[in-house]
């Protein structure tokens, strides 16, 4: 049975992550540091946790000589780009110079073994920042313009490194991908949440920035899958997983009021500058040719699907 370690496996990728790779017959391991938080998933039946901190990359190393996997996939990180201004040094380490410890430790094993490692990074859209190339392709300059892009345009550039060494190193560049999982952080959520609590009489207002930024919003799931066609690829490589449509977060409100029976919502939504990043990149839209030609991806859900899924978890969940 082939092993794979993940970080990352509390999170909404890591969970659906998590049930594809037991369903196909892997010994999943997980690293998972002490004290998770209240807004991730719990740990899925099945995985097997090692204790672990990536900014204690000697912690990682140790994980990945005990469990000898055949595949590390790295989805671990502060995910949050408004939590990347408040806490920009954290986010350099978890989320940047961690992957230096877990491909180094990747590295290491394969040479130690005299079998191949894999390894596959979430990398993000994040890390073309406000490129005015559109759609953007996995030639796109990387020009990140918040810290979070910034930490993962430098892990981006490490798999790089170490694919030219001779490590099947592949990065996914994600492009925003929504499910019920998704914590309330999140904008996508705390609309679908946000619409959900209006409907049940627990709230009148949504209160939000801004409405104008474009993002090309896929499924999560989809995305997961995507990251396991890369994974047992032929070649390592560099991949753009996205749907290639984009829409507004204005597009996103009027698809969750949509989604419970709500047409006219102007009046019960607020905007609330605190909830504007410092910059934002006005659109983000990914290419998804290559996948799609090489390892024959596609989504399966749209975006009004998707947004539809949400909401009616969220509207059960307060019924």
């Amino acid at each position: 049975m082939a092993s794979v370690v993940v970080t990352g496996i509390t999170g909404q990728d890591g969970s659906y992550l998590a049930e594809r790779l037991i369903g196909d017959g892997w010994d999943v391991h997980a690293i998972v540091r002490d004290g998770k938080h209240a807004d991730e998933q719990e740990i899925t039946p099945g995985v097997t946790v090692h204790a672990g901190d990536l900014v204690d990359i000697a912690s990682i190393r140790s994980v990945i000589d005990v469990v000898e996997p055949d595949l590390i996939v790295n989805l671990a990180g502060i995910s949050s780009v408004a939590q990347s201004w408040s806490q920009p040094e954290l986010t350099a380490r978890v989320t940047g110079l961690a992957v230096s410890g877990l491909l180094a430790g990747a590295w290491d094993l394969q040479e130690r073994l005299g079998r191949p490692v894999r390894f596959v990074q979430a990398s993000s859209s994040e890390i073309f920042g406000a490129a005015e190339q559109r759609p953007q392709t996995e030639t796109t300059p990387i020009a990140p313009i918040s810290p979070y892009g910034a930490a993962k345009a430098y892990a981006h550039h490490l798999v790089g490194v170490y694919r030219g060494r001779g490590l099947f190193a592949s990065s996914a560049i994600l492009y925003n991908h929504e499910s019920p999982r998704r914590p309330e952080t999140f904008v996508t959520r705390k609309i679908t949440r946000g619409v959900a609590r209006i409907v049940n009489g627990d709230s009148t207002s949504l209160l939000l920035g801004n409405l104008d930024a474009r993002r090309d919003w896929g499924w999560a799931p989809d995305y997961v899958d995507a990251l396991v066609l890369i994974a047992e690829a032929d070649a390592a490589d560099t991949f753009i997983v996205a749907t290639g449509v984009d829409h507004s977060v204005r597009d996103f409100v009027t698809a969750a009021f949509a989604a419970a029976g709500i047409s006219d919502w102007e009046s019960l939504v607020e905007l609330d500058p605190r909830f504007a990043r410092p910059v934002d990149a006005p659109i983000m839209l990914g290419d998804n040719s290559k996948i799609r030609e090489t390892l024959g991806w596609s989504p399966t859900l749209s975006f009004e699907e998707t947004v539809h899924a949400m909401v009616t978890h969220d509207l059960e969940l307060l019924a």
